[in-house]
């Protein structure tokens, strides 16, 4: 389930990528598919170790171009142990929503990124997310939660501020917002609650077997209740 698009952020053979709060690693796993130099990022040690695993299995089932690469590095955001310009490629899905310094974040970022490079953030959308927060506080007050709520304007000067120069903005994954919204109203934990476990099921069989009627749902309500906004820009040279 991707967030963003590869082919928009020119990633390739030989690309030097870089996912920052990678979490369980599915951009990851992409860019390395699609032969680039990949680090998958985060703070959680035991997640990325799931990430090492899984890369290492796609190695040896042969999913991975010659010449590609992958580690994983345990480090925050506010402080990237690399070089400026280190990057071709800096993805940032769903965790500015969680930094509380989220402006130092955002300056890490595109100094990691080469000149010419391309980046990309995506957080919560701010319709969809308000109507999280006004039915369950359990689902954003804790620890490590949802901060704050961006919208995407807000969001994309932040970005230009540091200099970074806007391309394209969409919206993505439609059918999880009215989940998450079930999620709030019935409880975040009751993950077998009857309407949950259903619409969760529904979820499952539209990653697995991508039906067109559920690909032509999300193209028509993307715009409308996209979960997620995801913003694209370049480094100037």
């Amino acid at each position: 389930m991707l967030t963003v698009d590869f082919d928009r952020l020119r990633v390739g053979r030989g690309t030097r990528f870089i996912d920052v709060g990678a979490g369980a690693g599915r951009h990851s796993y992409e860019a390395l598919r699609r032969g680039a130099r990949v680090t998958a990022l985060d703070l959680d040690e035991v997640e990325l170790k799931g990430v090492q695993e899984m890369f290492d299995a796609m190695i040896d089932e042969g999913q991975v171009p010659p010449g590609a690469t992958a580690e994983t590095v345990v480090a925050s955001i506010l402080d990237l142990p690399y070089d400026d310009g280190s990057f071709d490629t800096v993805l940032a899905s769903e965790i500015l929503e969680h930094v509380p310094e989220d402006e130092q974040g955002i300056a890490e970022l595109a100094r990691i990124l080469a000149p010419g490079g391309t980046l990309a953030v995506t957080v919560p959308r701010w319709l969809p997310e308000r109507v999280c927060w006004a039915l369950s506080d359990e689902y954003h007050a804790n620890e490590g939660g949802h901060i704050r709520i961006y919208k995407a304007d807000e969001l994309r000067r932040k970005l230009e501020a540091a200099g970074l120069v806007f391309t394209h903005q969409h919206h993505a994954h439609a059918l999880h917002s009215p989940f998450w919204w079930l999620k709030c109203a019935v409880g975040v934990e009751r993950d077998q609650h009857p309407l949950v476990r259903s619409y969760h099921q529904l979820l499952v069989w539209d990653m697995m077997k991508a039906p067109a009627v559920t690909r032509l749902a999300e193209k028509v309500l993307d715009p409308l209740i996209g979960k997620s906004v995801a913003l694209y820009f370049t480094k100037p040279l």
